[in-house]
């Protein structure tokens, strides 16, 4: 019996990501994202003017579900959002930019960072797969109140605590990438799109919004376990809370807001244009 080993796999997924199918559905992955975003946006401009909601992928989740054929549209993201997974696992096998021909940025310690990167990636589009099925199916929770319910219990061991704190010092360094990779303008090395003055800039302030949130779940995560508060560390939700209760919240609110529409406009460019 012929052995099916390393090379074979590589090929077949090398076949499978040269699929149009597949990579349309990925591509809607994008599109997927940028609704979540921009309904993240809508909540925290509910929470800007008192209505309070949960500012994260279960409040957007949430958001669809209520509406009419909101069920429909749940699956149809949590398929979206499979294929974008399924496509981050290709990368991780065959490098990124699965459709192209790999360069001397695929080898050496560099490929090995952004196979681990789309792995990553993978992971997460996995679990917003899985929090678009629970919604669909009417079991859908708050990721806040998950959040603070998980690091409760981690906070009872000593080990836990220490994972924690290595939770929270990763979620600041995405976030800090984030901004990075927004002021330096790398994002535009992940579009088959010319230098466009409307793309950079979306990019930009989306890129360093998202950032600046994400940096602040991260910090919230260490102050949970120094204050001994599970209550702190409710990711995104809690960071955009954190922020409406500093002097000025209304007015940073509005701006998160802003900004994290923004990101959500340019998962709209990536859906189109985003290198594969």
């Amino acid at each position: 019996m012929r052995k099916f080993g390393v090379g074979g796999v590589v090929r077949a997924v090398d076949d499978a990501t040269g699929n149009a199918w597949f990579e349309a559905a990925a591509r809607a992955g994008h599109v997927t994202s940028g609704v979540v975003h921009v309904l993240i946006a809508y909540v925290i401009v509910r929470i800007a003017l008192g209505a309070g909601g949960n500012a994260d992928q279960s409040g957007a989740l949430s958001t669809v579900a209520s509406t009419t054929g909101g069920t429909v549209a749940l699956w149809a993201a949590a398929i979206a959002f499979v294929a974008m997974a399924f496509w981050r696992v290709a990368e991780a096998v065959v490098g990124v930019h699965a459709t192209e021909p790999n360069g001397p940025d695929d080898e050496g310690a560099s490929g090995l960072a952004d196979r681990g990167k789309a792995l990553s990636l993978a992971v997460v589009y996995f679990a917003f797969a899985w929090t678009a099925v629970r919604f669909a199916l009417g079991e859908g929770t708050s990721s806040g109140k998950e959040n603070a319910g998980l690091s409760a219990r981690l906070m009872s061991s000593g080990a836990g605590k220490f994972a924690l704190v290595v939770v929270g010092i990763v979620v600041f360094c995405v976030g800090g990438y984030h901004v990075y990779k927004g002021i330096s303008r790398n994002f535009m090395d992940d579009l088959s799109l010319d230098d466009n003055a409307a793309v950079r800039t979306t990019g930009v302030i989306g890129y360093v919004a998202k950032g600046v949130v994400l940096a602040v779940a991260g910090v919230l995560v260490g102050v949970a376990v120094v204050s001994a508060d599970p209550s702190k560390a409710t990711g995104i939700d809690g960071a955009v809370k954190t922020l409406g209760s500093a002097p000025a919240g209304q007015i940073l609110l509005f701006v998160a807001a802003v900004g994290v529409a923004t990101y959500g406009v340019y998962a709209f460019v990536m859906a189109r244009y985003a290198r594969m």
